[in-house]
């Protein structure tokens, strides 16, 4: 053999050696709410669509899941493929007028089937054609292909780029759009220089509660109901914009996803900032705020409570959920005057002057002091009170003014 040759052989060798240590990284743990998203909502069997630019590294995170989950990843190039590898090649058997043409599955899905479990990964869904993602509508929803059906160890993620930036990219349609929660994937620059740096943050699964499940379910089911009970336009919004059709909106479908992942959220003690991707990811981010501020009233207390107690009350740190108690206890004041219960809201708005923002509690108080009736004993808290009132009156005096002069 020519000198030459094993010369080059061995500088493949060593060349091999480099790319085994640049390869070598290693993991840590790190708070990252879009990586707890996904695996939050990969946790409840739901399909999900991560939305990024290309190179953002939606691929490398679902290899990562993959790998954490000990998990076979199965990679499918949704534009590169026909609807018939989706639904099945018919083949005709020998007696097709009585046995029918069954619907052969690929080889791709026939390994998933033997497996029992693996993670399914659609890439490029934004650049398939619409026949090809009317053919992936049986896959995402009812996990069939061809004559097979997906084992429940099977979990279903796909990508895709939005259509300006995508090759002969494509609007999804909104049948399939509809079957999958939306993720928006950016990249972190600190996670990129530390993954660069050869340490990359690790995907965990949520950690559920199995003391919690039967209270997070009843918990998501009421707060969706009474979400939709209240607002029933919600049921159903199908967007008038083709490219909004293709993200995530509300639907009867897409409500019993949010509840699934309320549940899930709930049983894992996941916060408000994952929460937050992932209902908006469902049903759509108008759809979504209103959930999230219709859970937050949920966890807040009963005025009824606070006024029978309030020595013993603890109020939302939250400004704006400390204003919704403060305005329910004058409510229900109001509904219900009696001097002892008055006496107890002015206890309630002390401890809100104590512990938060005055200004909190100057429309409370001022709508608290014009119910009083006659006879009615005038309490220690309002002098304490009427300063922070006053004051706030005064700047906004100086506010106006200096606005006229402005």
């Amino acid at each position: 053999m020519p000198e030459s040759t094993i010369h080059n052989g061995q500088m493949l060798d060593v060349a091999a050696d480099l790319l085994a240590l640049l390869g070598d990284t290693s993991t840590e743990p790190r708070t990252d709410p879009q990586l707890e998203a996904l695996t939050l909502a990969v946790s409840a069997d739901l399909p999900v669509l991560l939305w990024g630019e290309p190179g953002i590294g939606k691929t490398a995170a679902l290899t990562q899941l993959a790998d954490t989950l000990g998990l076979p990843l199965t990679t499918v190039i949704a534009s590169v493929h026909e609807p018939s590898d989706f639904s099945g090649l018919p083949v005709v058997g020998d007696d097709p007028a009585t046995q029918g043409v069954p619907m052969a599955p690929p080889d791709w899905a026939v390994r998933l089937v033997r497996a029992g479990h693996g993670l399914l990964f659609l890439d490029e869904l934004s650049t398939a054609p619409p026949a090809v993602q009317a053919a992936l509508l049986r896959v995402v929803l009812e996990r069939r292909i061809g004559t097979l059906h997906l084992p429940p160890g099977v979990r279903i993620v796909a990508a895709a780029n939005p259509r300006s930036s995508a090759a002969d990219g494509w609007e999804l349609s909104p049948p399939l759009a509809n079957r999958f929660v939306h993720l928006r994937w950016a990249h972190d620059h600190e996670v990129v220089v530390r993954g660069l740096g050869g340490t990359w943050p690790v995907a965990t699964m949520p950690r559920l509660d199995p003391a919690r499940l039967p209270d997070a379910v009843a918990f998501a089911r009421r707060a969706v109901c009474e979400l939709l009970a209240a607002r029933p336009n919600l049921v159903h919004q199908l967007p008038k914009s083709e490219t909004l059709r293709g993200g995530a909106w509300a639907s009867p479908r897409s409500w019993d996803m949010a509840l699934r992942l309320i549940a899930f959220a709930t049983a894992a003690g996941t916060s408000r900032d994952v929460l937050s991707l992932l209902v908006r990811g469902a049903v759509g981010d108008g759809p979504g705020l209103e959930l999230l501020a219709s859970l937050d009233r949920m966890d807040l207390p009963d005025p009824e409570d606070l006024l029978a107690n309030p020595a013993a009350a603890v109020l939302p740190e939250r400004g704006d959920l400390r204003q919704v108690v403060l305005d329910g206890v004058v409510a229900a004041v109001r509904n219900r005057p009696d001097e002892a219960r008055w006496h107890a809201a002015w206890t309630l708005l002390a401890a809100a002057l104590e512990t938060g923002a005055p200004d909190l509690v100057v429309v409370p108080a001022s709508t608290l002091a014009a119910l009083r009736q006659d006879g009615w004993e005038v309490p220690v808290e309002i002098e304490q009170l009427s300063g922070a009132v006053s004051l706030s009156r005064r700047v906004d005096r100086v506010a106006a003014v200096a606005g006229v002069r402005g």
